[in-house]
């Protein structure tokens, strides 16, 4: 799998867990870019990338996240592993 098959399901959560349509998680991408993300959302988005990618993060990786594009790296490498 590539980041760019992988974009548009992270995509796909992001839009439902922040209700907002349209969405798509560019490498750049951080929670001070989208409307209502915040801690519990995060914590939503989180589980929801898990359930969606059949992936579990430690709660390292989760701390360590800075953007989207970081978050599609450690994703795949928990798939391609």
């Amino acid at each position: 799998m590539t980041i760019e098959e992988l974009r548009p399901l992270v995509s796909r959560v992001y839009a439902e867990i922040f209700n907002a349509p349209g969405i798509v998680a560019t490498d750049e991408l951080t929670a001070q870019d989208v409307d209502g993300w915040d801690s519990v959302s995060h914590i939503d988005m989180i589980c929801g990338v898990e359930d969606a990618l059949g992936v579990t993060f430690s709660t390292a990786e989760i701390a360590g996240l800075q953007n989207t594009g970081e978050l599609l790296a450690v994703i795949l490498r928990k798939v391609n592993a």
